[in-house]
């Protein structure tokens, strides 16, 4: 009984967090939309989060988890909308498009494949795995611009708001999956906390104190 209510708990706080952290992408937005041009952030992530949703939406279908379905509908909707705002405001559009269109070309060969499994069951964790590296890969995604932050030795290519509440939100699915006996659901989230773990330590190495600055400077 004390687990069920600790599920249910960490379900409602899990999906509210997560729902808040996919938020965070409109406070990029907001600011390319002020500066009518995406800077040196990519697109990656955010294309990357609009698959990575789109699959666990499908795969919450198959658990029949009512957070799993509410979070990733919500997600899914928001990320398309943030790269719609990078198509209009990157002069990189063709990667871009090309990069969300590889990533639909995936997305329906996946659901195809799944709806034409042998079993439910094998679908099931077949999506499951497809699901759990997606998912390791949009936790990644900002490392792409890893060799570009050492170069500069600045961070300002990492959207911080996203890196910070996908840790935390990683964290809280990851005991979630414990409880529900999901490994699908345990080993992206745990992968997760370590990769954003990571990039978060960055912002701590190539911060203003670590590069000698001071206030008596300025």
């Amino acid at each position: 009984m004390y687990e069920d209510a600790l599920k249910n708990f960490l379900g409602v706080t899990a999906s509210v967090s997560t729902i808040l952290q996919f938020l965070t992408g409109v406070l990029v937005c907001q600011k390319i939309v002020i500066n009518k041009s995406t800077g040196d952030q990519s697109a990656l992530p955010f294309i990357s989060g609009c698959l990575s949703t789109s699959l666990w939406l499908r795969y919450g279908f198959f658990i029949k988890d009512t957070s799993v379905i509410l979070v990733n509908t919500v997600g899914a909707a928001l990320f398309l909308g943030y790269v719609i705002t990078f198509l209009v405001y990157s002069l990189r559009r063709s990667v871009i498009f090309r990069q969300f269109t590889g990533c639909a070309i995936f997305l329906f060969c996946t659901l195809i494949y799944v709806q034409n499994a042998d079993t439910p069951l094998i679908a099931q964790r077949h999506l499951g795995l497809i699901s759990t590296v997606v998912t390791v890969f949009f936790f990644a995604t900002p490392l792409v611009s890893l060799m570009h932050v050492f170069k500069v030795r600045s961070t300002e290519s990492l959207p911080f708001p996203i890196i910070l509440s996908s840790f935390l939100v990683s964290a809280q699915w990851f005991v979630y999956g414990i409880l529900l006996g999901d490994p699908f659901m345990q080993i992206p989230n745990f992968l997760g906390c370590v990769l954003t773990g990571f990039q978060l330590s960055l912002f701590y190495c190539f911060s203003p104190k670590s590069k000698g600055y001071s206030s008596e400077l300025i």
